[in-house]
């Protein structure tokens, strides 16, 4: 796939330009008006979005790829030995780090918000974007996953007042950004094979992102949440604001409802009452999400009525708790979850519906799996089936001890309900469709191909 009317040559040069995240970097880099080139493996919707918008596409990886002095863009995914890394670095080009591009873009909008934390800054970055879309303010934004309702992942413009991006702290690039609004929504262990003293390392981290932070740059703190909670009395020169449920704060959510699948609650600042939420997507989690935005829309200065109503129709992100299929009264959900808390989130989210729970999880990588087997194993209590797929291993070998046979052999041993699937995933939908009932509700969770898996089970419910 080529753009033969690409003459000029690139300002940056993505490799692996066809991920979420990379593909959203390089739209907003071409809206800007930048010129880009980019190459991937094979041809997917982000490579042919990016074409669409002017960029040139090479399938493959190659030095040929790479025309003129561009920057390189890429990510810590990407090998020293890749052929065009290296023949960047023979020619000393420069390379960008994905979180560096980042960095670079932000500072070209007066007003930068970042949405961070462990879990739950891709539903917070897509609320945020979504909220101020319907509000036409015109952000601009790049999202590490699709918002469904926009049917996009990044935008920008150069006239936008505001730019939205989600902070990844997996590989300590995190303290690389100065936002003038930051949320850390929670911080739980995770990414222990880049933060090997767990928690104590990530706090570190996000010290660091605050430390660059001017004075005059605003942190909201998700106070209910312990990791959050160290950065409330140390952080100096800070404009801090708090939120919570179950604590004292500048923010709160009260009277909290739950309704099957939708939730509820009254969002009040300090005592005073600012006016009532309906959310369609359900557990606690998502009030917490709800919650850091609209402490955010109100320190803005928004008021209630330009924002309230469109709430309720934010339907989530894609692979967030996102309704894949409702046949034959089965409901299918996928959901991201790969970590154990984000799981027992996820899974809070239908404790109360009087349907049988059913769960299909494919671990994801054997490292993590074996960093957190314990926390894994005392995830899934309130389900009634756990289906465990092998392991997307993510590039991770083998592991004899820690892996999916076992997983499931000893989470059997606690009294769940559990079944080892082998084999890809058409074969696990084969195998799991024939087990399911009418009335279940069925989750999909894990980062690796197990997002195909409610699609297939759906064609053979379908048949």
């Amino acid at each position: 796939m080529t753009n033969d009317n690409f003459m000029d040559l690139p300002d940056f040069h993505f490799i692996a330009i066809g991920g979420v995240g990379q593909s959203a970097l390089a739209k907003i880099l071409l809206c800007l008006g930048y010129k880009v080139s980019g190459s991937d493996i094979q041809e997917s919707k982000y490579t042919k979005l990016t074409s669409s918008l002017g960029a040139k596409i090479y399938i493959g990886h190659n030095e040929n790829n790479i025309k003129g002095n561009p920057k390189i863009v890429i990510s810590s995914a990407i090998k020293e030995d890749n052929p065009e890394l290296k023949y960047a670095r023979e020619n000393n080009l420069e390379i960008m780090h994905r979180s560096d591009c980042l960095k670079f873009i932000s500072e070209k909008f007066p007003i930068f918000i970042g949405l961070a934390g462990t879990h739950g800054k891709t539903t917070t970055s897509g609320l945020l974007s979504f909220i101020l879309e319907k509000m036409e303010q015109n952000p601009s934004y790049a999202i590490g996953g699709i918002i469904p309702k926009l049917n996009i992942n990044a935008k920008a413009d150069k006239n936008s007042k505001y730019f939205i991006a989600e902070l990844d702290e997996s590989d300590g690039t995190i303290q690389k950004y100065s936002p003038n609004y930051v949320v850390i929504n929670n911080l739980e262990e995770d990414h222990l094979d880049y933060y090997k003293n767990g928690l104590a390392d990530i706090v570190s981290t996000f010290e660091k992102m605050i430390d660059n932070m001017n004075e005059i740059n605003t942190l909201f703190l998700n106070i209910d949440n312990k990791g959050c909670n160290i950065f409330k009395n140390q952080t100096k020169h800070k404009n801090i604001i708090t939120y919570a449920i179950n604590n004292n704060a500048t923010y709160t959510a009260k009277n909290i409802i739950f309704d099957e699948l939708n939730s509820s609650f009254d969002f009040y600042k300090k005592d005073k009452l600012i006016g009532k939420i309906n959310l369609i997507i359900p557990g606690i989690h998502n009030i917490y999400n709800a919650l850091a935005i609209l402490s955010i829309l109100d320190t803005l200065g928004f008021e209630y009525s330009e924002y309230y109503k469109y709430f309720p129709e934010f339907s989530g992100m894609g692979r967030r708790f996102q309704l894949i299929a409702d046949i034959n009264d089965i409901k299918i959900i996928d959901d991201y979850a790969h970590h154990p808390q984000e799981i027992k989130s996820t899974l809070s989210a239908i404790k109360d519906i009087k349907r049988r729970k059913i769960v299909i999880f494919q671990p994801h990588r054997y490292t993590r799996l074996k960093a957190l087997w314990n926390e894994f194993l005392n995830s899934f209590n309130i389900i009634d089936k756990l289906f465990v797929l092998d392991v997307f291993s993510a590039g991770d070998n083998f592991d004899n001890q820690f892996n999916s046979k076992n997983f499931a052999a000893e989470i059997t041993k606690r009294g769940i309900d559990t079944e080892y699937i082998e084999g890809d995933i058409k074969k696990a939908a084969q195998a799991i469709t024939p087990k399911l009932e009418k009335g279940d509700i069925v989750l999909t969770l894990g980062a690796g191909d197990i997002t195909k898996i409610g699609g297939e089970i759906n064609d053979l419910l379908s048949k």
